[in-house]
């Protein structure tokens, strides 16, 4: 059954996870075709509303929804009455005036998003907010790794990073856990929380990680912009400890491992120049299964209508 929004993964059951993994599949076959649109949402509107700046999400969800044969409007917080002192709310009312049927929300401040679909009939995708979650990154990632692994169940990834402040981190670890993957987080012991997710396995030290013997070492981007306090020594002492070396990446390779990073990369911190060229690589997969998974989810929910 189809609901009205996507706010974060707590909310799914594994049926609807399984849904969604597999309505992506036909969408990701219309890549290959000559025509790669659908009339699925011809007559539709998409509103995409980013408080934050963002490439990879926003273009993915343009690109769907366009896909989809929806209507897109990009509301250009610079140049709004946002500025000018607008509250959120403000411009929700105004925005519901035009009749959007969808509403793709990024937003610093956790929960907005939720905040927003209590106040229109239109559908509310959560595209990230603060720190809390990013479910359709979660689902991607969740696609890419069954593209891999078709019968995920018990294999294992280990998500290295800033676990603290990672919506990321949050929202993948639970759709991972939810397949029956075994997931651990790695990480300076000040941005991974000792009181973690159940069953999630915890270390701060690289090799010792290692010896978990993960099928899949996901990367995330060290987020600079979230820390208000200095959690390590420098981004290249992070690099040396963290991130994924030269030497590292060569036993990547021969022990089989995949790389996954949400992007952007930031070169030389979370992953060496030469790891862009790995073999194992999936992360230019992860942006283009985005897109699948993302018209997925469009297709799924359903606004209220009258």
């Amino acid at each position: 059954m189809a609901r009205k929004d996507l706010l974060d993964i707590s909310s799914l059951d594994r049926e609807e996870i399984d849904l969604l993994l597999d309505q992506a599949v036909p969408f990701k076959e219309l890549f290959t075709r000559s025509v790669k649109k659908v009339p699925a949402l011809k007559g539709k509107s998409v509103l995409m509303l980013f408080y934050e700046p963002s490439t990879r999400t926003h273009s993915s969800f343009e690109v769907a929804a366009k896909r989809l044969s929806a209507d897109v409007t990009n509301f250009d917080v610079a140049q709004s009455s946002v500025v000018k002192g607008e509250s959120v709310r403000e411009t929700v009312e105004t925005l519901q005036a035009m009749r959007t049927d969808y509403i793709v929300v990024r937003h610093g401040r956790s929960g907005l998003p939720a905040m927003i679909a209590k106040q229109t009939k239109a559908s509310v995708v959560n595209a990230g907010d603060g720190a809390h979650a990013h479910p359709t990154q979660a689902l991607l990632d969740a696609f890419t790794l069954k593209e891999v692994f078709p019968e995920p169940q018990g294999k294992r990834v280990l998500i290295i990073g800033d676990i603290l402040h990672s919506r990321v981190a949050r929202s993948t670890t639970m759709v991972l856990r939810r397949l029956g993957v075994e997931v651990a987080h790695l990480g300076p012991g000040s941005l991974v929380p000792k009181t973690g997710a159940d069953g999630v396995t915890r270390f701060t030290d690289y090799d010792e990680a290692m010896k978990w013997k993960p099928d899949v070492v996901y990367l995330l981007r060290v987020q600079m912009e979230r820390q208000d306090v200095q959690f390590f020594p420098s981004l290249r002492e992070y690099h040396k400890v963290y991130g994924v070396t030269t030497e590292r990446l060569k036993r990547l390779d021969g022990e089989g491992i995949y790389l996954m990073h949400p992007g952007p990369v930031n070169r030389g911190v979370e992953l060496c120049d030469e790891a862009l060229d790995y073999g194992r690589s999936l992360i230019n997969t992860q942006v283009e299964n985005g897109i699948a998974v993302r018209m997925a989810v469009l297709y799924w929910l359903k606004p209220v209508t009258g």
